[in-house]
């Protein structure tokens, strides 16, 4: 006579279906990240020219949206996938990969508040970068621009950065209209134009300094940034926790479906 033991261990149809709507957000926000970016890229003709990826200078947005979209497509295919399978290789790989992304964030975090120094110099550096390519690229064009006009700033540390660009240089060699000027978005708006003045930066820094104040923004976009961050940190303060509990919260859906995935197989093993 033959005697069997049942395991009362079984999967969580409440964790699973909730990884799996969890999951179900970020893998549509990949796609459509990732339809913005393709969409981006084939209106400036990357996709029919991929050399033109690495013919920029500076930064392409889309780039950005592209990596964000790969990842966020990938970590919610795993995950919806892998609740739903509950396959353990899925929801592990999930798994490490929100913890691993999480740790940089920390690791991120701390070291820019211990090294503030070396953090402003590679910011510094990687916005003249960026204004060298001004003129290459419309997103990152607009990119600046809305930079510049949101925290009232214009160039890195003050307009005379806009020499690092070939227009806006105010050598002789240039032949450019836009010549010693800065922008658009670098003046100050003037509440009684209904049409925005695109030449209203023209041959600006030809003056003398002490008549910018009155046409453009004189302070350096790092420091507005600097001055924009202690008023504002309880508003970055909440998002960094938001988005720290919902990687947490993922966390434990995959670990305790994965709890849940290898008792009842232990139990069918026994």
């Amino acid at each position: 006579m033959h005697y069997y033991r049942y395991s009362n261990a079984e999967v969580s149809c409440w964790y699973k279906y909730l990884l799996f709507s969890y999951n179900i957000v970020f893998w549509l926000a990949g796609v459509a990240f990732l339809a913005a970016g393709l969409w981006a890229w084939s209106e400036k003709g990357v996709l029919s020219d991929l050399t033109k990826v690495t013919g920029l200078h500076g930064l392409d947005p889309v780039v950005l949206v592209l990596v964000v979209g790969i990842v966020m497509f990938t970590l919610g295919f795993a995950g919806c996938v892998g609740a739903l399978r509950e396959n353990i290789c899925l929801l592990k790989f999930f798994c490490g990969a929100i913890m691993f992304i999480f740790l940089l964030e920390m690791a991120a975090a701390v070291l820019a508040f211990l090294f503030q120094d070396w953090v402003r110099d590679r910011v510094k550096e990687f916005f003249e970068n960026n204004i060298k390519s001004y003129r290459d690229d419309i997103d990152l064009q607009n990119l600046i621009d809305s930079l510049q006009k949101i925290n009232h700033c214009c160039g890195a540390q003050g307009p005379d950065d806009w020499d690092f660009n070939i227009y806006f240089n105010c050598s002789s060699e240039s032949k450019s209209r836009e010549k010693c000027g800065v922008p658009f978005s670098c003046c100050i708006p003037d509440p009684a134009q209904k049409v925005v003045n695109t030449q209203c930066g023209y041959d600006v820094r030809k003056k003398s300094k002490s008549e910018w104040e009155n046409q453009i923004f004189v302070k350096g976009c790092i420091l507005a940034l600097e001055a924009w961050l202690p008023r504002n940190i309880y508003i970055v303060a909440g998002v960094f926790i938001a988005i720290s509990l919902l990687q947490i919260f993922g966390i434990f859906l995959a670990r305790t479906l994965i709890s849940d995935i290898e008792a009842v197989k232990a139990g069918i093993a026994f």
